[in-house]
């Protein structure tokens, strides 16, 4: 990939991003806090997310003196893209993550995990438990890993056009349609009071970027939309969704590894999200403290001072 990176909009003192080469790939990183070093903090964002979505977490954990690292994962922003779908999997985007502890000479970090990106701190916690030191994940609940592929336990249960299964079964569509609409989806999308049950839930995403009319208010300023529509406009949205199509294979790729975590974890829920909260979270993380903001899904967006006092208070009382 080129060198040059396609500049975030000046809307805030966000830090400057850099690219490092980890794992094969290169990864858009920001960073804060760097006169903190040892104290190493690491931000996973989610879908359809960025970087940028943490800005609001990134300022108040560098003053609360931790080393603040934030990537863009492969498949977003100024990263890597790889081509191939299984170089998106759940092996490759932990050892991204490994690697850019390596590159910052790192033994073990915090990380912290929205939506997606939740996701992969679980797995990082379970396949390289020793290079995490504490968990901290918002939105996405541990995803327990039953007797059938993932995909295929959706396709049951939701049917084909549930967007998990379509993603996988009808591909490049979903990603050519998104990527026509990019505005219109994401200004769609971060919205606040979203209902709980839109029509035609299955097609949420395809849904979002034809729907004219947003419903529920913004989360962020047009100012700050134009950084994710920017990224998305360059990136396109087949390296994002590519992680989707992995799922069914992360669940083979997991089958051996210790369902439990033991690390020291927090799970922040918003109210009014659509994902349920996942009430046997214990079992399989038993070091977990739960706690809930009434907000929906974008917590660290919709509530980004909630979320530091949170996420801070229960730093403080790990120590």
């Amino acid at each position: 990939m080129a060198n040059v990176l396609n500049p975030i909009p000046d809307v805030t003192d966000f830090p400057k991003p850099t690219l490092i080469a980890v794992n094969d790939v290169q990864l858009e990183v920001f960073e804060a806090g760097r006169e903190n070093e040892g104290n190493p903090i690491i931000l996973c964002h989610g879908f359809p997310e960025h970087a940028f979505s943490w800005r609001h977490q990134v300022p108040a954990l560098a003053a609360a003196g931790f080393h603040v690292i934030v990537p863009n994962q492969r498949g977003y922003g100024n990263s890597s893209r790889p081509t191939e779908v299984t170089g998106y999997d759940i092996e490759h985007l932990t050892g991204d993550l490994v690697a850019l502890l390596d590159h910052y000479g790192y033994e073990d970090a915090i990380f912290v995990g929205h939506d997606w990106g939740a996701n992969v701190v679980w797995r990082l916690a379970q396949l390289h438990p020793k290079r995490v030191s504490k968990v901290i994940n918002l939105a996405l609940p541990y995803q327990e890993r039953g007797e059938r592929p993932w995909i295929e336990l959706m396709e049951a249960i939701f049917g084909g056009d549930f967007y998990f299964v379509h993603f996988n079964r009808q591909p490049g569509v979903a990603d050519a349609v998104l990527a026509e609409n990019t505005s219109q989806f994401l200004r769609n999308l971060f919205r606040k009071n979203v209902p709980p049950a839109p029509p035609e839930p299955g097609m949420l995403m395809i849904n979002l970027a034809r729907a004219a009319k947003p419903f529920g208010d913004p989360i962020m300023s047009e100012r700050e939309l134009s950084v994710f529509v920017s990224a998305f406009e360059s990136s396109g949205f087949t390296g994002a969704i590519n992680w989707y199509r992995n799922l069914n294979r992360n669940w083979h790729l997991l089958a051996e590894v210790n369902p439990i975590i033991q690390h020291p974890t927090l799970m922040i829920y918003g109210e009014r999200d659509m994902i349920p909260k996942f009430e046997n979270l214990p079992a399989f993380v038993p070091n977990v403290e739960v706690t809930s903001l009434d907000c929906g899904h974008c917590i660290q967006q919709e509530m980004p001072e909630e979320t530091n006092q949170s996420i801070l208070k229960w730093l403080e009382q790990q120590v």
